[in-house]
Formats: structure tokens, C-alpha cells, sequence
């Protein structure tokens, strides 16, 4: 999959589906010269245009044409040559930031060298392609390392920093992807928003100058998502070209694109540099997060499938890439934090009694943990609700014949706990100035090795018993004061990567020695939805926000990056506790099931009426789960204004049709909804109806949505694939 034309002076990384091509100029420099469709051969038809512009700087003098300047690059120059958005910045011990990398060599190697403090893609049948870049002034290196699948169109990219000199050097900035298109004609697309309202579909038009999105708040937050896309201005869910960049990380992220003054476009993707640096010792170096490029010559939809389909075979634990997800019913919306062992009993006995999986207990069982002001840290139950302890509730849990799941938020601490007494240097902290609280709760220090091992085992005890088969993993306030004193001042800045990697290093050690527990990660919902967590935890509490209407705005936003069964989605009670809104419980199954499923209410208020329509939903779940949880996913309508939207889940013999109607309208338009991904060639039966359409005209000419009327209707169509004897 990946060649090098010696005489051309070309890498040429090449799947049936993609290819991705770099140049080596004067011997030296890196060029971008091609990203897209996959390609039969190269030559250099798109020859690379050598002006001799104003302004432009030139590193052989007599060649006045020809300049970095306005170069297509892979990695950019630091401080001479080239004006836009760098992708590095090393300062030496007199201040000086400039360096000048130069090609050295390169290496192929058979499947993908896994990063050994970081979570990245499996790749046992990729190759890599690593180009070694050299300043040999400063002795200096960094390796540009480029992977290639057989069976997806995408390439990830990282880069490795080194310090090879006899001095310590600081890296100021450390980028993971850097790439130069020839073309500005794009349009610019994110997920924004915040807490119980993520994942809103941002699309611009690419405008002059640097365009971005980011976080600095210790993880990668529900403001922006670490991802950015550039589309073809006429692209839709199923046609045009969508240049897709995603980044494996958790932490502080920069994700930027510049059009420069002569109309190309650079993308850059990486820990952002603000409050970031990291000192480099002789001998040492610093490995990046990856980040994925994904590249669609269909729409958004195609996407969105890629990066299902590669996340869901190469991110998640191996454990759980095809096993079925319970449904769960959990205790937080019904509850809060008042309840007792045999409050939570009957709960538990009238779960199972309509076919609930998974009882998992949510916050107020640990400490005295009456309110949210007390207790995080002290993770020892509280007996005077629960007299038998975690253990006696498991064991009676597990006897009605459910898994058992707890909720923990282990990164945080009280101020009012045994553990802040005990240990206060334990706390993100800078001296002389207070200690911030967020929801009167202080960070733990994961840069700390102490801490580190005090989590894993805490959570390892409560694992290896095998009473709780689920854990709740929470994390519902963003990082400040982000220092110790454990560090020298020339480290201080390390420590919000410090963090996240002390993060990672807790999650693989637990879920390395209890791969059959299932993790669900929670940061107040999406406030951490990210790639990196994935790698650990195969689900994420999409958003505190379960009001259905909301929910299905959410939920096709996150659907542009992560399947459906990454998605928890919870039916709840109405008022929506959030937004106050009443809406059909029909509807909220429905929603809600279109990720993965659960209950979050109190069941014993519910009615004879609502409770039969549960039981009816949990047993058409449990029936579709396979297609649910494993089939395509596809957007066949994004949530308009009146928060209509339509999504189709197939598999090779089956579709499901879910259509959320939201809004009432007056005189309520006729529509067809074309269902576009069934086998045209083939015949399908509509198991409600009992009648019969092909697949062409399901595609073309589509179902007519039925007058609805009344807010936040929906219905579902299920329509199975004829086999002719």
C-alpha cells in the first residue's frame, strides 16, 4: 500500500479507495501533492506552480521562484521561510525559536507501531510510512508517521519529536497533522455548542485568514468537538467530496484552518499550544496524539459510515467490538440522592419484571453524599443507606438475574472528604493562590503518580470481586489552577498533558485487568466525547440533556462521528428535567433507542398504561438489538427547523426507519421520504402492513411521511428483505 518512486522523488500511500501522496523538493522539503480518490499511478500532473511572489522568501537565493512561502507542505517551517500556522515550535536555551528541518530518510513498516502512553488505532494489516525530518544545527528531529488501512479511506498521522543535541531544549508546540490544500473552495464544518446542547452542525464558508476551534479546559469538551472538516460547497449527506480530521485525544486541542493570500488552504490539528510546552532532555523525545484524516466522495453520510466502521474495528476494546449492549435502567433521575437498599430493591424487581438488563446504581452511595457538596474522594458506602454495603446490593441484584453498575466520579475530590484531609498536596494547585471550586469540588492531580495508583486501586476493588459488571465513569467540572509542586517551574506547563496521560494510563491498567467490565464515560454527557476515551470506554453518555426533541438534534450531530451504540440515550420522565418539556413516551423510545438504550426515571410513579408501553419498547429493542447496535447508520434527514428528522438503520436482510416529526405545523407540507442506502435489486416486505416494495422505490421514490398531528410525534417502519425461494 505504500510505494516511493525514487527517480520522482514520491510517497505514494494507496488503497482501492483512497491515496495520499507526498513530494520531496530540492531533496529537502516535504510537499502535499495529492489527497483523494485512489489513483491508478502518479506523475506529477499537478505540477507544482513556482512563482516568484512579493514578499516571498527564498532558501537557494539564485532560485527566486521558488519559496516555502506558498509551498503545499507537510510540516511546516518554524520561524524562517514560510508565514502560515505552524505545526511545531522548539525554543532553545537562548530564546530562539527558529530551526530548519530537512529530509533525512524514510521507513516502511508492516502494521502500525502502537504508541506506548497513548491510545491510537489498531493496525495489524496497515502499513507506515515514517519520514525522518533533521535540523542538524540544533540536532534536532521529528518523525512524520503516516498509516494506511486496506479497507478504509483514511490515513492517521502523528509525529514524534526528538531531542538528539547535548542540551535541553523546549517544544512549545507539538502538532500532530499538518497538510496544505491547493484550493479554498470549502466549506468549513465543526460540532459546537455546550453542556445539554453538544454536537451542533457548524458550517461555514471558508473565509481569508485562520478559522479554528478549540479547548483549554483540561479535556476536550462539549464546547467543540476535536474534529473539523472541509466539504465541498455543494456537499450533502450523499454527494461531494468531505475531507474529514478528527483527533485521538482527550486533553486541550487547537483544530485550525488558514487561507492564505494566494488561495490555498492549510489544516493543522494538535494539543493546543496555550499553556503547553515541554522540556525535552538529551536523548529524549515527545510522541503526539494521532489524528485521522478521512476522506468521502460521498457526502456526509459516507463519512460518517467510515468513521463508524473504523472506530468500532480498530478504537474500541477488542471486548466489546460485537457484543451486545444491555438495556439499563439507572437510578440518578429517579432518585437523586435519596433512596435506601430496599428503595433500590423494588426498583431493581420491577426492572427486571419488564425486561430491563442492567440495574445501575448513580450517584449518593458513597460517603455521607446527601447533596453534591461533600464526600467525592471517600469512596466507601454509605451504610446507613445501603447496611450491606456495595457487595450485599450486588449480590441481591445479581440474583433477580441483572448486571450490576455503579457510578463513580474518580477524578474529583470534596473539599469536605477524609481524602482532602488526608492528602490536600493531591489537588491541581498553584501555590499562593486559592483553590477554585466547580461545583464545590476540586480536581485530582493526575499527573501524580500516587494519585494515579490510589484510583486504580480503589476501582480494582471494586472490580475484582465480579459484583459490579458496569461502571459509570463521571467528570463534571473542567480543569484550573493547573499546577503542583511537584514539578520544577520549567515543567509546570507539562501538566495538562501530564494529566491526560496519567488519564490513560489509570483507564488501561483497570479496563487491561477487567476487560469484561463495561465502562461508560460521562463528563457531565459529551463534555469528553472524544476518540481517546473510546479507546477504553466503548460508550459515552451522549448528554445530560434527555429531552427527546433535543436529544434528536444531539444525537445526529455526535452521529456524524460515532455509531449509534457509542450513544447513551436514556428514556426519561416527563417534565424533561432539563427543559421542562412533555413529550410522548412513544417518542422518547424511540429516540432513545436509536442509541444505546436505557431507562432513567422513577418507575414506581409510572402509570399501568406507560408501564405496558415499556415492556412493548424493551421487547422491540431486544428484537431489532443486532441492527439497532451493529447495522449502518444513516442520516436521511438532519433536524430542520421545526426539528423534523429521519434516520435509517440496515444491515444485508433488514431496515428500521425511525422518523421523530417534532414540531406541528399548519397546513403541513406532503412529503416523501427517500430511504436511499436499501438494495435496489432487491424486494422488502414492511412487517407492520404486511406489504411489499422494492428496493429501488423505497430508494427514488421514497415513503410519504403521514399527517402527524400534535408536537413530537414519530413512527417507525421495519421493513425486512425478500428471499425468493
Amino acid at each position: 500500500m505504500i510505494t516511493f518512486d525514487e527517480a520522482q522523488q514520491f510517497f505514494h500511500l494507496k488503497n482501492d479507495q483512497v491515496s495520499y501522496i507526498i513530494g520531496i523538493e530540492k531533496g529537502k522539503y516535504l510537499t502535499h501533492r495529492y489527497f483523494g480518490p485512489a489513483l491508478t499511478s502518479y506523475h506529477g500532473s499537478n505540477q507544482l506552480q513556482l512563482i516568484g511572489w512579493g514578499f516571498a522568501t527564498n532558501p537557494i537565493p539564485e532560485e527566486r521562484n521558488f519559496s516555502l512561502t506558498t509551498l503545499p507542505l507537510e510540516t511546516s517551517t518554524n520561524g524562517s521561510l514560510d508565514y502560515r500556522i505552524s505545526n511545531y515550535r522548539f525554543l532553545n536555551s537562548a530564546g530562539e525559536g527558529v530551526t530548519a528541518f530537512e529530509y533525512a530518510d524514510y521507513r516502511i513498516l508492516t502494521g502500525k507501531p502502537q504508541p506506548a502512553s497513548l491510545p491510537s488505532l489498531r493496525g495489524t494489516d496497515a502499513q507506515t510510512l515514517q519520514i525522518t525530518l533533521r535540523d542538524e544545527i540544533q540536532k534536532l528531529s521529528q518523525v512524520l508517521s503516516y498509516t494506511i488501512y486496506p479497507d478504509q479511506p483514511v490515513i492517521t498521522r502523528s509525529v514524534t519529536y526528538r531531542n538528539d543535541s547535548q542540551q535541553d531544549i523546549c517544544l512549545e508546540q507539538a502538532g500532530s497533522l499538518l497538510l496544505d490544500f491547493p484550493s479554498k473552495d470549502f466549506d468549513f464544518v465543526t460540532l459546537d455548542g455546550s453542556h445539554t446542547d453538544e454536537a451542533n452542525i457548524t458550517r461555514t464558508p471558508l473565509r481569508s485568514g485562520i478559522q479554528a476551534v478549540s479547548s483549554i479546559r483540561g479535556t476536550s469538551s462539549p464546547q467543540h468537538q476535536p474534529f473539523l472538516a472541509l466539504a465541498d460547497p455543494h456537499a450533502t449527506e450523499n454527494q461531494g467530496n468531505v475531507y474529514a480530521f478528527h483527533l485521538v485525544y482527550s486533553g486541550n486541542f487547537l483544530a485550525q484552518a488558514e487561507v492564505e493570500q494566494y488561495g490555498s488552504t492549510r489544516v493543522q490539528l494538535g494539543i493546543h499550544p496555550e499553556n503547553f510546552s515541554w522540556k525535552l532532555s538529551p536523548g529524549t523525545e515527545f510522541q503526539t496524539p494521532e489524528a485521522v484524516l478521512n476522506f468521502s466522495d460521498s457526502g456526509f453520510n459516507k463519512m460518517s459510515q467510515t468513521f463508524h466502521q473504523l472506530y468500532q474495528a480498530r478504537l474500541v476494546p477488542e471486548f466489546w467490538q460485537k457484543k451486545e449492549r444491555p438495556v439499563l435502567l439507572n437510578t440518578w433521575e429517579g432518585n437523586y440522592f435519596s433512596f435506601t437498599e430496599a428503595d433500590l430493591l423494588k426498583q431493581a424487581a420491577q426492572a427486571k419484571e419488564l425486561g430491563i438488563e442492567l440495574f445501575v446504581l448513580d450517584d449518593g452511595w458513597f460517603g455521607k453524599r446527601d447533596d453534591d457538596t461533600t464526600s467525592l474522594g471517600d469512596w466507601q458506602p454509605d451504610t446507613a443507606k445501603l447496611p450491606n454495603g456495595i457487595s450485599g446490593l450486588a449480590q441481591k441484584i445479581h440474583a433477580l438475574d441483572l448486571l450490576f453498575g455503579l457510578w463513580f466520579e474518580p477524578e474529583m475530590i470534596s473539599r469536605n472528604s477524609h481524602l482532602f484531609r488526608q492528602h490536600p498536596e493531591w489537588v491541581l494547585q498553584v501555590a499562593d493562590y486559592p483553590m477554585t471550586e466547580g461545583r464545590q469540588q476540586l480536581v485530582l492531580d493526575l499527573s501524580q503518580t500516587a494519585v494515579q495508583d490510589f484510583l486504580i486501586e480503589m476501582l480494582s476493588s471494586y472490580l475484582k470481586d465480579g459484583h459490579v459488571d458496569y461502571i459509570k465513569w463521571d467528570m463534571n467540572r473542567h480543569l484550573t489552577e493547573v499546577g503542583n509542586r511537584l514539578l520544577p517551574p520549567d515543567r509546570q506547563k507539562e501538566i495538562s498533558h501530564r494529566y491526560v496521560l496519567g488519564l490513560y494510563r489509570i483507564l488501561d491498567t483497570v479496563t487491561g485487568r477487567f476487560p469484561q467490565a463495561l465502562f461508560e464515560n460521562c463528563s457531565s454527557g459529551g463534555g469528553r466525547f472524544d476518540p481517546g476515551m473510546m479507546a477504553y470506554m466503548p460508550q459515552t453518555w451522549t448528554s445530560d440533556n434527555s429531552d427527546a426533541l433535543c436529544r434528536s438534534r444531539i444525537q445526529s450531530g455526535y452521529s456524524y462521528l460515532y455509531p449509534p451504540i457509542m450513544m447513551g440515550a436514556h428514556v426519561s420522565d416527563v417534565p424533561n428535567h432539563q427543559v421542562g418539556r412533555i413529550t410522548p413516551l412513544e417518542t422518547r423510545g424511540l429516540i432513545a433507542m436509536s442509541g444505546n438504550f436505557g431507562y432513567e426515571l422513577a418507575l414506581q410513579e409510572q402509570t399501568a398504561e406507560d408501564l405496558a408501553i415499556i415492556r412493548q419498547q424493551i421487547a422491540f429493542y431486544k428484537k431489532h438489538r443486532q441492527l439497532l447496535q451493529f447495522g449502518e447508520f444513516y442520516r436521511l434527514q438532519l433536524p430542520d427547523q421545526t426539528f423534523s428528522c429521519g434516520w435509517l438503520f440496515k444491515n444485508e436482510n433488514e431496515a428500521l426507519l425511525i422518523y421523530s416529526h417534532g414540531l406541528a405545523q399548519p397546513s403541513q407540507p406532503i412529503r416523501q421520504l427517500r430511504l436511499q442506502y436499501l438494495d435496489s435489486e432487491a424486494d422488502y416486505l414492511e412487517t407492520g402492513s404486511g406489504e411489499r416494495f422494492s428496493g429501488s422505490e423505497l430508494n427514488y421514490a421514497g415513503i410519504s411521511i403521514p399527517r402527524l398531528k400534535g408536537d413530537f410525534q414519530s413512527f417507525c417502519r421495519h421493513f425486512q428483505k425478500i428471499t425468493e425461494a
